[in-house]
């Protein structure tokens, strides 16, 4: 995301929008920003706590969104609306169901 800083204030604008558009439409599960101000911790098995992140993770800024939608086709549809608020592109992941639920 490469937004010049006097666009930010916009960019907040347009994704809350789109966040108001999914609530309304009922699909917004849950969402919120990764804290920079606190580092992150890696907790192996064993509860050994490091103070660093995956070695693969260059960095990890912004956000995310949780949303229960019919179908990948729908996804790929909002993910288009948050990439256009957002102005950059979106990674879209699927959560597996709890086969215990």
């Amino acid at each position: 995301m490469h937004v010049p800083a006097e666009d930010l204030a916009a960019v907040a604008d347009a994704a809350h929008a789109v966040m108001r558009e999914a609530k309304a439409a009922g699909v917004y599960v849950f969402g919120g920003g990764i804290n920079a101000a606190v580092a992150p911790l890696r907790v192996a098995a064993d509860g050994t706590v490091t103070n660093e992140t995956w070695p693969e993770t260059k960095a990890l800024d912004g956000g995310f969104c949780v949303l229960q939608l019919p179908s990948r086709d729908a996804a790929i549809q909002w993910a288009a609306k948050i990439a256009a608020a957002c102005r950059c592109a979106q990674e879209l992941r699927e959560f597996g169901d709890d086969p215990e639920r």
